[in-house]
């Protein structure tokens, strides 16, 4: 979906694409990708933020401008630097649920 909207994030952030609460329940969409994210260099003047929804039901879903379909919220993110080493210095812990 387009928005019209381009927007320029500051460096070390990034414009995270939610959708509201109320899409999935009132309008049958959701956010395809689940949460999209856009890079501080995507700003150029035809970087025009869209959304990339999912209809999720069996009817047609009519979707008019000015209607609310997602939140952007930018947050700050920490570079992370990466160094190999040969093997874990920590134990397995086991798979999905091992937490508890």
């Amino acid at each position: 979906m387009p928005t019209g909207l381009v927007i320029e994030v500051p460096r070390g952030h990034f414009l995270g694409v939610f959708a509201r609460s109320s899409t999935p329940l009132k309008r049958g969409l959701m956010v395809a990708n689940g949460v999209g994210i856009v890079d501080a260099d995507y700003c150029g003047p035809a970087d025009e933020i869209k959304i990339e929804v999912v209809n999720f039901t069996a009817s047609p879903v009519e979707v008019r401008r000015g209607d609310r379909l997602a939140q952007g919220v930018i947050l700050a993110y920490a570079r992370a630097e990466w160094q190999e080493q040969a093997a874990p210095e920590r134990a397995t812990r086991g798979g999905f649920g091992s937490t508890g």
